[in-house]
């Protein structure tokens, strides 16, 4: 598949830029530049091959797109929030499965690492993960229990100075290729654990999940615990119960609802092109009402979804964002991004189902993000408890 030219430009209709400061305009700029350059020439063709771009990671990397929020001292970034969602946003309008592989490294499983792990498990993992040397992945989802983790069968049993565990997880984004697991188990009393497994330890595979739809150029698997001997200096000392995945879920979540903003706005800008290029009865489309009405809906919504992104990533550098704050806006993010991924596919017609276009790959892709790290109907139940003061999910 030829390579083409990456013309994306971004829409700020409400001057959101003017909220910026000159290192995040450096920082989004940086990220979008190497989309523009490594990724939008290449992704189509692996997408189509469902193939994941093993060069990416040692890029993303070197680029500083894992764990940006990271201490510097520990080989992450340590930018602010909404540098790190402009990055995410930047990665996502290239392809959400890059994003993915960002998003698992930093938020999932360098932020538990450094949030809750001990100084020898973060000077040993952080540094590796950060530059890109290893890749990390998060065990949290089970073939049984999805939205409800607490039902997790995965566990393990106390044996001397190591445990042995057992169970499975699945849909693991960057599981065949990464180094690192950070999992999620029960003890013999039933309380969740956060575990730091490697690639080598006996018992522990990767199989890779295929015939994926959607996010074709992200790598996803399982983890298979079969009597795995883990070291006990390998369990996150910090943490216990639900509260440790959840937490981690919170920063991914925070993640996404930037990331799809820009799988939109990617949708947005090539209907927009195209309409303007593409002439039916004597005209530009862009000049018939029906379509000037899907342009203006689409980036209406962006607008709000950017000032909404923007809000919440100065309540999360404040410390004052809460959980079903993020919640919002990563459901609202999803939302409408697969609705603008909808109208602007209408727009070029034929054509939009094509590689030659983005589109029905961010469709696709957009698909499976509404459903990872809590569904849609989850995310409104989580609204709907906060405003409510009632619990929906019992």
């Amino acid at each position: 598949m030829a390579a083409k030219t990456d013309v994306f430009q971004s829409p700020d209709y409400f001057l959101v830029d003017e909220l910026l400061t000159d290192e995040h305009k450096l920082i989004r700029e940086s990220v979008r530049a190497y989309v523009k350059k490594e990724i939008s020439p290449i992704i189509e063709d692996y997408a189509q091959r469902a193939a994941f771009p093993e060069q990416i990671i040692k890029q993303l990397g070197d680029l500083g797109c894992f764990g940006p929020t990271v201490p510097v001292e520990y080989g992450g970034g340590g930018l602010d929030y909404i540098s790190y969602g402009l990055m995410m946003q930047e990665l996502e309008r290239g392809d959400s499965g890059v994003r993915s592989t960002a998003s698992v490294q930093g938020s999932l499983v360098m932020f538990p690492i450094n949030e809750y792990g001990s100084e020898a498990q973060k000077k040993k993992y952080l540094p590796k993960l950060g530059s890109g040397e290893w890749l990390g992945c998060f065990g949290l989802t089970e073939p049984n229990h999805g939205s409800d983790p607490s039902g997790m069968l995965s566990n393990y049993k106390d044996a001397g100075d190591h445990v042995i565990l057992n169970g499975s997880k699945m849909w693991i984004s960057n599981a065949p290729y990464a180094q690192v697991a950070v999992v999620w188990a029960k003890d013999e009393s039933g309380e969740i654990h956060g575990l730091i497994l490697e690639r080598g330890m006996e018992g522990f595979s990767t199989p890779t999940t295929h015939g994926k739809w959607s996010l074709r150029a992200s790598a996803t698997g399982e983890l298979v615990f079969d009597h795995v001997k883990v070291p006990k200096e390998n369990i996150l000392p910090k943490i216990k119960g639900l509260k440790g995945p959840l937490s981690c879920l919170t920063k991914a979540r925070y993640g996404i609802a930037w990331g799809t903003i820009g799988a939109a706005m990617d949708c947005y800008d090539t209907a927009l092109r195209y309409s303007k290029e593409r002439v039916q009865f004597d005209r530009p489309i862009a000049g018939f009402q029906l379509q000037q009405k899907k342009l203006a809906e689409m980036v209406t919504e962006i607008t709000k979804a950017q000032l909404l992104n923007w809000r919440l990533g100065v309540l999360m550098n404040a410390g004052k964002a809460t959980p079903a704050q993020v919640s919002m806006a990563k459901r609202n993010g999803c939302e409408i991004a697969a609705n603008i991924a909808r109208d602007a596919r209408q727009i070029l017609g034929g054509m939009g189902i094509t590689g030659e276009y983005s589109i029905m790959r961010h469709m696709m892709n957009i698909e499976s993000v509404i459903t990872y790290e809590g569904t849609h109907d989850v995310h409104l139940l989580i609204t709907g408890m906060d405003v409510t003061g009632i619990n929906a999910f019992k």
